[in-house]
């Protein structure tokens, strides 16, 4: 066994054992008997189906219909395998569950009234309380997050100090081996410029700089671009054919605008450096697993260079349960459905 190796057997065992210490290891799911349910889910990012994905297979196990809702078909691309409706044509349904309390979720749990109403953190959201989330808080009859770190976020965006249950993350139920390649850098977008789909993150530019120093020091550079970014920014370096949580196991280091990859990416056992712009509001838990964090391009070959991974307690603070998390998740929508 290589030195590398050995050191990604160590990580995974001291994150399994701060996991386990937290009551946050799972080897699998805990699945409840019941028919199949049908749900309706409503996101911050109207279109953004790449959200509720990872709970496809899990889904299709139980035979539950997933139903994302759109104010229109235009922006699902063809072959998007998570099957949407606009509100008129929405089927018959057991449960509404709301991602955020932005304007297209707060609109559907407006129009499905008489749903049982939960609210799930899938995506990254601000520590700060919503405008409209007290126009949900009344009808919550769930809350759930990936991570203790993330609830503890999710209760400030959110507005309230009721109990959310952790699941962990569904597109962390398996994680990738991680197996660096010298000098690979992985450079983590956000999204540059908003549309209807969601609002942009500060950094960019810092970013790209980042990326050029990098590369000029003679690292190599491999881009995981969020899924709404423009990629003809980022055309003059190879671009990740394989979502970011799968490439970050190739990375040495990874360095990107902080989100909520960032916990995913540290469970590997990759080392990360955030790109923080001054305008950037960001939840402590995912500053908390950078090893640092730059505000100058000029400081990113030396932050790459000395990237560390975090505590493990810090770990499993942020990045929760690991396995069995679209079960758990289900199951918890499974409990409100049904009374």
């Amino acid at each position: 066994m290589s030195n590398d190796e050995r050191a990604v057997v160590a990580r995974r065992t001291v994150l399994g054992a701060a996991l386990a210490g937290a009551g946050l290891l799972a080897l699998g799911g805990t699945a409840t008997a019941g028919r199949p349910r049908r749900v309706l889910i409503a996101t911050n990012e109207p279109w953004g189906t790449y959200h509720v994905k990872p709970l496809l297979a899990e889904a299709d196990r139980r035979g539950w219909q997933l139903t994302q809702l759109v104010p229109d078909r235009a922006g699902i691309a063809p072959g998007d395998p998570v099957p949407v409706a606009v509100p008129d044509e929405a089927p018959a349904a057991d449960l509404l569950v709301v991602t955020g309390a932005g304007d297209w979720p707060v609109e559907c749990a407006d129009r499905f009234r008489t749903l049982p109403l939960a609210a799930s953190s899938l995506a990254y959201l601000g520590p700060r309380e919503a405008e409209r989330a007290k126009q949900l808080r009344p009808r919550l009859r769930a809350l759930t997050s990936s991570s203790p770190a993330e609830a503890r976020a999710f209760a400030g965006y959110l507005g309230t100090h009721r109990e959310i249950q952790v699941v962990g993350a569904p597109q962390a139920d398996s994680l990738p081996q991680r197996a660096p390649e010298p000098g690979l850098v992985l450079v983590l977008t956000s999204v540059t410029h908003p549309d209807d789909t969601g609002a942009a993150a500060p950094g960019t530019e810092l970013l790209l700089a980042a990326a050029d120093e990098l590369q000029a020091a003679g690292k190599r550079i491999l881009v995981g671009l969020h899924p709404r970014e423009d990629p003809s920014l980022w055309s003059r370096f190879e671009i990740s054919d394989v979502p970011s949580l799968q490439a970050s196991a190739r990375a040495e280091a990874a360095i990107g605008i902080p989100g909520t990859v960032f916990p995913l990416i540290a469970a590997v056992g990759t080392p990360l450096v955030g790109c923080v712009d001054p305008a950037l509001d960001v939840p402590e838990h995912l500053l908390a697993v950078c090893s640092s964090t730059i505000t100058d391009a000029g400081s990113a070959v030396s932050a790459v260079d000395g990237a560390e991974l975090p505590d493990p307690e810090v770990l499993a603070d942020a990045v929760g349960p690991i396995g069995g998390s679209a079960a758990r998740l289900l199951d918890a929508w499974e409990r409100v459905a049904r009374r």
